[in-house]
């Protein structure tokens, strides 16, 4: 993990937002939910260049929000 302060802070948000969707996920028994939170909870620690972390999380908000329309 990089301790440089834009991928600090960068990690943090993403992080915030999966715990918010992790804590959803599992209040409302949405699977989807709970595991793209959970995913947004782990891989900052691995990915440490900050526009592929917010690429990565656009990508994975995006894809939640498709399962959720289609009906997932």
């Amino acid at each position: 993990m990089s301790f440089d302060s834009n991928s600090l802070v960068a990690s943090m948000i993403v992080s915030s937002v999966g715990f918010v969707l992790f804590t959803y996920g599992r209040k409302q028994r949405r699977v989807p939910h709970a595991a793209v939170g959970l995913i947004m909870l782990v891989y900052p620690y691995v990915v440490t260049n900050v526009p592929w972390m917010l690429g990565i999380g656009g990508v994975l908000v995006a894809l939640l929000w498709a399962a959720t329309y289609l009906g997932v």
